[in-house]
Formats: structure tokens, C-alpha cells, sequence
């Protein structure tokens, strides 16, 4: 019956707007009532297949969810703060390394074309993961539309769904960056360093994110290609896979993996985000539960080699 119905709710609008409500109303009950262990529980056995094991984890998405649940500090508030974690990587690292920062504000209606220059930009929020929104040309926007949005995000707290309690207390507000673009217009790569124990461990590179074509490729520290991969989900919903195609080393890897174990001396797991763009290094977030420790590692065996490799203590 229930397989019927969730059958009938993605296909039908009839059905979608009779359930949709009490879905919703479901959802903000269950993830406010249940406590963060039993709901970490019940989402890792439906991901994963299996019961996860929180008393003594090995693999490294149990490690991630065990981080979820013991791993709290205000530190991790402040560098999840995508506003806020300016100041401590000009602190850390150096102010060269930032985005170019045009507006923040804690109050949408800032965001108008007066107010918006006319080279590409990326608005986003400072307190979740929702990616942000390109503008490449403010005269084809509908900022009615782009305020509308914001406001919606602004209201939600990314904790409530993810149990990542970093982002819990961080006070909303929008800014607006320069847009990274590459040589050909595109948007450049994502470089992301996993760094366990203050140390660099593998870097993954994404590639046409936010396309159907997203892919992800995963090299060690050498920059050879990794005998596994850590799925993820692209935005028409289906997995990623690696690439076919080869991603050159980037002309500042050293520089990045220097910087990213610095960054990460103050943490147990954390992955150092990074673009290169005409020779620079620019700083892009620090994220502290992977895909917040929910999607698989192929070969699987990989999960617990990965998982061996980081202390909890």
C-alpha cells in the first residue's frame, strides 16, 4: 500500500497535492521529536542496507555520522558560516585567497538590480547548502523571483534535515561574490581536499556540477587517479560516476594541499574546498560531514580502508 502511494504521489498532481501537505507537516514533526541517533539510524539503513554502528564505527561514513552526533564546537559554527569564516581564513591563511565579496545583508530586499553590478555574480546564503544563484547578466533576472527564493531559503535551518549541528546557530544573511569563471566562460572545477587528523588524504574534483553532466573524479596526493569513488547525487537525481575524462593537476596543488592541512589542524575530519582560476587560488567552504556521511563509497571494501584511516581521538 505505501509502495502504491508514493508510486501515485510522484506521478500524480492530483495525489502530490492532496499528500504533499502531510508529508510536509510529517517531516517537520519527525525531525524535531526523534532524537538525532535514532533518526541517524533509520537514514543510514535506508542508504546504506544496513545497521550503522555508532558505539564503534569503522567505516568512514559511520566516523562522519559518529562526528555528527560528538563533534560540536563553536569553531565548527563559525567556519560553517560562509559570512563569518572570511575572517578566520584571512586570519589563517590570507586574505588573497577569498572570493571577492560585493554585498551582504540580512535583508532580501537588498537584492535589486541597483545594487547587483553588471559583471557575473553568485548570490547565496551564509547558512546551508543550497549552491546559490548564478547571474552571468543582471538585465535577464527577475529579481522578484531571486528575492522570493532567498526568502524561502533564509527561513529554513539546514540542521533541522541534515543533523548537522555546526549550521544550527548560525544567524542567516545573503551575500552576494564575484563569480569564478574560467578561461572559457565556464564554471571553473571544484577541487575538494579530505583531510583527516589535520592531514590531506584525497582530493575530489567535480566537474560540471549542477549539469546532468556532473561528474566526479577522485586522485591521491600524487595525482593519480584513486582505485574508488565516493558517490553522490546529481541534480536530475541520478548518481554521479567518475569521468572518462583526465583532470590536469592544478598549477597550485601543492600550495592547496599546504593551505588545506592548515586549515584543518583544528579539526578531526573536514574537507578544504578550492578553485583555480587564471593562476589563483581561491578559497571556496569548509565542509565537516561529507555528503553528511549518507552516500556510499564504491568498492564498497574502500568505506573501511577510508574509515581506518581517521582517529576519532
Amino acid at each position: 500500500m505505501i509502495k502504491i502511494l508514493k508510486r501515485l504521489y510522484r506521478r500524480s498532481s492530483l495525489i502530490y497535492m492532496l499528500l504533499h501537505p502531510i508529508k510536509i507537516s510529517y517531516n517537520f514533526l519527525y525531525y524535531r521529536i526523534m532524537p538525532n541517533k535514532i533518526i541517524i539510524k533509520r537514514n543510514y539503513k535506508k542508504v546504506f542496507g544496513t545497521k550503522i554502528n555508532l558505539d564503534n564505527p569503522v567505516t568512514l561514513n559511520e566516523k562522519i555520522n559518529w562526528l555528527k552526533l560528538h563533534d560540536r564546537s563553536d569553531l565548527h559554527t563559525l567556519c560553517a558560516d560562509k559570512f563569518a569564516v572570511r575572517e578566520h581564513i584571512k586570519n589563517k591563511i590570507g586574505k588573497e585567497f577569498l572570493v571577492p565579496l560585493i554585498l551582504q545583508t540580512e535583508d532580501v530586499k537588498d537584492i535589486t538590480e541597483d545594487n547587483i553590478p553588471d559583471y557575473p555574480v553568485i548570490i547565496k546564503t551564509n547558512h546551508d547548502s543550497s549552491g546559490g544563484i548564478i547571474i552571468r547578466n543582471k538585465e535577464n533576472i527577475d529579481f522578484f523571483y531571486v528575492r522570493k527564493k532567498l526568502n524561502k531559503l533564509m527561513k529554513r535551518n539546514y540542521y533541522t534535515y541534515s543533523l548537522e549541528w555546526q549550521y544550527k546557530n548560525i544567524k542567516p544573511c545573503v551575500i552576494v561574490e564575484k563569480l569564478l569563471i574560467d578561461k572559457n566562460g565556464g564554471i571553473p572545477f571544484d577541487y575538494k581536499v579530505h583531510c583527516f587528523n589535520g592531514k590531506a588524504i584525497t582530493v575530489q574534483v567535480d566537474l560540471n556540477r549542477g549539469t546532468e553532466n556532473h561528474a566526479r573524479n577522485w586522485y591521491d596526493l600524487n595525482w593519480k587517479r584513486e582505485p574508488f569513488w565516493w558517490s553522490s547525487v546529481k541534480k536530475c537525481g541520478t548518481v554521479t560516476d567518475p569521468s572518462d575524462k583526465d583532470v590536469k593537476k592544478p598549477e597550485n596543488f601543492e600550495l592547496m594541499l599546504k593551505l588545506s592541512e592548515k586549515l584543518a589542524g583544528d579539526f578531526i575530519y573536514v574537507r578544504v574546498d578550492w578553485y583555480e582560476v587564471n593562476g589563483f587560488l581561491y578559497f571556496g567552504e569548509l565542509t565537516f560531514h561529507h555528503d553528511s556521511g549518507m552516500r556510499p563509497i564504491y568498492p564498497r571494501k574502500w568505506d573501511k580502508i577510508l574509515g581506518e584511516k581517521l582517529r576519532l581521538s
